[in-house]
């Protein structure tokens, strides 16, 4: 399990290697140019309710992953959180997602509809 360190609060946000890892990538992208934007997500830690971070280049922000080898990024993922967060709603993410391997098989069945690959399955 990663975390992620938002402004000066001690207590961070817990998030599997993989995700931290593609939030990550999206994040620097945004904030490289200098765009604001929100990050959001639904409790799964017993805690009702969900949270959203406004992500700006001015708070001081930190990654930390569990694993000392990168994670394999998978391209169609990135380009759905990266529209997300181009949107006004903003990155929404749900926090138990598995993300494909980069390596897996593409399946020949009709296109999974958008953003599916961020959500978990409800």
């Amino acid at each position: 399990m990663g975390h992620l360190y938002y402004g000066t609060t001690p207590e961070p946000v817990r998030i599997s290697d993989r995700l931290l890892a593609h939030i990550k990538v999206v994040v620097a992208t945004k904030l490289r140019r200098g765009e604001s934007f929100t990050l959001s997500w639904t409790h799964v830690d017993g805690t009702p309710g969900r949270s959203t971070l406004w992500l700006q280049p001015a708070i001081a922000l930190r990654f930390v992953f569990e694993s000392a080898e990168p994670e394999q990024l998978h391209s169609p993922t990135l380009k759905d959180m990266a529209d997300m967060a181009n949107s006004s709603a903003g990155l929404i993410v749900a926090l138990d997602v598995e993300i494909p391997s980069p390596t897996a098989p593409a399946r020949a069945s009709a296109p999974a509809p958008r953003r599916t690959s961020l959500r978990s399955a409800a």
